[in-house]
């Protein structure tokens, strides 16, 4: 059974009149008979009765209709809905993002998003880079941002944007006035560090071991879980630490922190999508608002 043959049960039901359902249908008359035929023979049911040079609905045929016009309805809503996802009308978009783009960079972006589609229901989950790869592994979410690279085949990453990563301590602290040598002085300052899996650490624990730096050799006092415990702890004094500029941008303008004189890598903030996975209408948009 098909939605076309129901169509024109439907069409030759309403008018009980073949040769006006098929002219209503822009059909020929044998195509419509055909029809009504096929479903007979396939149900073994008869539909209609002729009387005289007319046709009337069976019994069977009366009760098939109530069916036929609810299937019908349902298909239409189907398609209405079809055609509003690809208008935009509708729809809903999860991401996922680590904690810096989550926080800093990726709310400026859902707002133009939903601006410019306001029937499109974006949720958002934050958690740090291993975190989201793995959401977008298995599903969780369409699209995940990340500001550390991702080892993982079955995604497809591209970088988005850029991100300045910057060694921060109290306002008061000796490194604001001499310059630090790393490979002598890191070794002896208290460290506030992200946790295991976040993207700030990879990146600094990186930079380190590029400068002949073991980790095992630094005062590492706090392991934090968020960028705002970190930034929290070195304001009151616990230690220094390497963060992004977008976290600790409105304590530098509040003079509760400062920037050591030292070039660290930038980073880049990457989008990560499941490889098997189609780019819907809703993704293929939000990766246009992101790289506007």
């Amino acid at each position: 059974m098909t939605l076309e043959q129901l169509r024109i049960f439907v069409a030759v039901a309403e008018r009980e009149h073949v040769t006006q359902a098929a002219r209503a249908l822009s059909l020929t008359q044998s195509a419509t008979s055909a029809a009504i035929a096929a479903l007979e023979a396939r149900y073994a049911t008869k539909l209609f009765n002729r009387v005289g040079r007319g046709i009337v609905l069976t019994e069977a045929g009366r009760l098939f209709l109530v069916e036929a016009r609810a299937v019908l309805a349902r298909a239409s809503v189907a398609e209405s809905m079809l055609a509003d996802l690809a208008g935009m009308k509708r729809g809903s978009l999860a991401l996922a993002a680590s904690q810096t783009v989550g926080n800093y960079w990726l709310p400026q972006i859902i707002h133009r998003y939903q601006s410019l589609y306001p029937g499109i229901k974006v949720s958002l989950e934050i958690g740090n880079t291993e975190t989201v790869a793995t959401h977008v592994h298995e599903g969780v979410a369409d699209i995940g941002f990340v500001e550390g690279e991702v080892d993982n085949p079955a995604l497809a990453i591209r970088p988005v944007a850029e991100d300045d990563l910057v060694l921060v301590v109290g306002p008061q602290h000796p490194w604001t006035r001499s310059k630090p040598n790393p490979i002598r002085d890191f070794k002896s300052q208290k460290w506030v560090f992200r946790e295991r899996g976040s993207g700030t650490r990879s990146i600094f624990e990186a930079a380190l071991k590029s400068l002949g730096i073991d980790l095992r050799d630094m005062d590492i006092v706090l392991e934090l879980p968020s960028n705002e415990a970190v930034r929290t702890a070195v304001e009151a004094g616990a230690g220094v630490a390497v963060i992004s500029r977008l976290v600790v941008a409105n304590s530098l303008r509040a003079g509760t922190l400062a920037v050591v004189d030292i070039t660290l890598p930038k980073r880049k903030f990457f989008a990560l999508r499941h490889r098997e996975r189609n780019l819907v209408q809703a993704e293929r948009a939000f990766y246009d608002v992101v790289a506007k």
